[in-house]
């Protein structure tokens, strides 16, 4: 009895021990857990409070909506459109990707090229990068997928703006066309301190207008700031700052015009560039052959990728502001300007045209084998005597050739409005210095000139140049930088304002001299080379053909149905219309096509009646009055 006594005492003494010890166990945690209150509600309050804040509230960026482009007339050239998107977030999703595109595969349609780029695109992407799944959704797909968005973590519907060209292929170089924002972007716009204002946004300006006038087009980037919960849902809408759109943009371009130029390069390679004289403005700019810029919007795919890239013609390359060549007799007239500013010969000298120029025991022969005799400037412009010029230039000199060229834009950056223009090559003493690294290859020979002044040699420019040049001899001199975009309009508050105003520079030519040598260009027309191609038009045109040699033929005879089609000669020609009151000057070259007189020339003929049609003139003229109108209505 006393030891179960003692046995039942023994074990209440353990247990009280044990009570004893969790209750100071749990009061030492309760203390912890009050301390632990106490100063994070207490002391940590203030910064705990504004993180807490933080993450209970999503900053949305709201994309801006992409200024427009226009050509002159009001016709839409890119604009925007909303569309439904579904995209990947790889780090949200709760089952591997291929499982996830099949379920989803089930309740909205995925194309194979959908998939394909898919899964290349998600190989380059981050885990917390969203990634483009399928695009342009219908109301019935979009709204399908919202009812069972519950069973796709990581999978999101959303809505955007959308380029598009409605033109197509036509003006494609001068648009350029927008895509999805790479590294390389990421980090310029990162260093230009931009990035701020792309955050939402998924495409960026790459080519063409689309690339300079990136900053205008894409307008300020807005933001809404949402009440979320733990799980992300969004619960209200605490503030919204509404985005800017961007400006829209007028170009000077016609499309029209466009259309019509192009439609002559059919099946060809070429370019042409068509400038309204008193102002600069571009007219029409043609890059044959073209491409559709709606191919890159969203990446474009790999088999029509390499139908462009691979191609021998080269669709991708801007032929009038990136392709370099030897002009030809186009150059002419530029040169007698030259020598008659110069004093360094008169228009009625005359010089022997015996169908050669001999220097030094070389003989330099006219195209064709043709000899004209007794030739002065005017004649030998009409008829493109070689040998006149051939012997003007030692005369007038290289250096001073270079000198007087210069102020015309050849070998010159223009400054137009469009990214990766090329300067091309003027020749001088100077620059064959620099060019060359041996000795014996930096002299400057004589016979080096003879062939720069018909527009070969080193001779290497832009048609963008020629284009220019010829505007600037039709304005007497007046150099007009050249652009595309006109205009800039303010969606928001209305406000126009115009680029380019007032002339870069004026050079100072004799009017008379300026006289001869557009006398002879209108002969050139009249009853010269292009005479065929201008046989009763119902203006008066002034201009030049030419025919430049793609290689040297070390004075064996050309014939073309010998040779290697893409070694062809070039066709080229320059002119400007009216006479009297220059309203479009332009120059074109198609590529190995022979003749400049038999195939370019035709073409600035088809150019020339459309857009000094009587007709089109009127329905311009109504267009304008129309637009005044309108925006007297509008303020």
């Amino acid at each position: 009895m006393f030891e179960f006594k003692k046995t039942t005492h023994h074990l209440k003494r353990r247990l009280l021990i044990r009570v004893v010890v969790a209750g100071v166990f749990a009061a030492v945690c309760f203390a912890g857990l009050g301390w632990r209150l106490w100063h994070l509600q207490v002391e940590r309050y203030e910064g705990l409070a504004e993180r807490a804040d933080r993450n209970r509230i999503a900053v949305v960026p709201i994309p801006p909506r992409r200024g427009e482009i226009f050509d002159r007339n009001g016709e839409v050239l890119a604009r925007n459109y909303r569309d439904y998107t579904l995209s990947v977030t790889r780090a949200h999703l709760d089952v591997p990707p291929e499982q996830m595109v099949d379920a989803l595969g089930e309740l909205v349609y995925l194309s194979p090229s959908n998939r394909r780029r898919f899964f290349q695109n998600l190989k380059q992407s981050g885990h917390y990068t969203s990634v483009l799944l399928r695009n342009n959704l219908n109301d019935t797909e979009a709204s399908w997928f919202a009812a069972h968005s519950y069973k796709f973590p990581g999978v999101e519907l959303s809505a955007r703006w959308v380029r598009e060209y409605p033109q197509g292929e036509s003006a494609a170089h001068v648009l350029g066309y927008v895509g999805r924002i790479s590294e390389d972007d990421l980090e310029t716009l990162e260093k230009e301190g931009r990035m701020g204002n792309y955050r939402g946004s998924s495409t960026i300006g790459k080519k063409g207008i689309e690339k300079t006038w990136e900053e205008t087009l894409h307008g300020r980037t807005g933001i809404e700031e949402v009440e979320v919960t733990a799980t992300g849902r969004p619960v209200r809408t605490l503030k919204r700052t509404d985005p800017v759109p961007g400006s829209d943009l007028v170009l000077s371009l016609d499309i029209g015009l466009q259309k019509v130029a192009e439609a002559q390069f059919a099946g060809r390679r070429g370019a042409l560039v068509a400038i309204e004289p008193s102002s600069g403005e571009v007219l029409a700019f043609v890059s044959a052959p073209s491409f559709d810029p709606n191919l890159f919007i969203d990446g474009i795919d790999v088999e029509n990728w390499r139908k462009l890239n691979d191609s021998p013609d080269h669709p991708l390359i801007n032929r009038p502001l990136y392709g370099t060549y030897p002009i030809g007799s186009t150059y002419k007239p530029f040169v007698a300007l030259a020598a008659l500013e110069l004093g360094k010969r008169g228009p009625n000298e005359r010089i022997s045209d015996p169908g050669y120029f001999e220097l030094a025991g070389q003989r330099f022969r006219n195209a064709g084998g043709a000899a004209y005799g007794p030739t002065n400037m005017h004649r030998a412009i009409v008829v493109s005597s070689d040998t006149y010029f051939y012997s003007l230039g030692p005369e007038i000199g290289v250096d001073a050739l270079h000198d007087f060229s210069k102020q015309f834009g050849f070998g010159q950056i223009t400054g137009i409005d469009l990214d990766g223009e090329r300067r091309g090559v003027l020749p001088s003493t100077d620059w064959k210095r620099k060019a060359y690294k041996k000795p014996e290859q930096q002299h400057w020979y004589t016979g080096e000139t003879v062939s720069v002044a018909v527009g070969q040699g080193y001779n290497s420019f832009t048609l963008l140049q020629l284009a220019q040049a010829t505007s600037v001899l039709a304005s007497n001199g007046v150099y007009m930088q050249p652009h595309l975009v006109s205009q800039i309009e303010n969606p928001q508050s209305g406000r126009v304002e115009r680029t380019v105003t007032q002339p870069s520079h004026v050079i100072d030519l004799k009017p008379e001299n300026l006289a001869i040598i557009r006398n002879a260009m209108a002969d050139v027309l009249r009853s010269g080379t292009a005479r065929r191609a201008f046989a009763g038009a119902p203006y008066q045109a002034a201009g030049k053909t030419g025919t430049a040699q793609v290689y040297s033929l070390r004075g064996a005879k050309y014939k073309a149905s010998e040779i290697d089609e893409r070694l062809r000669d070039h066709a080229l020609f320059m002119a400007y219309a009216p006479v009297e009151n220059p309203k479009i000057a332009l120059a074109l070259i198609v590529e190995n096509s022979g003749w400049g007189a038999t195939v370019a020339a035709p073409i600035a003929r088809t150019v020339f009646d459309y857009w000094l049609s009587p007709d089109r003139e009127h329905q311009q003229d109504e267009t304008v009055v129309a637009q005044a109108q309108a925006a007297e209505g509008n303020q």
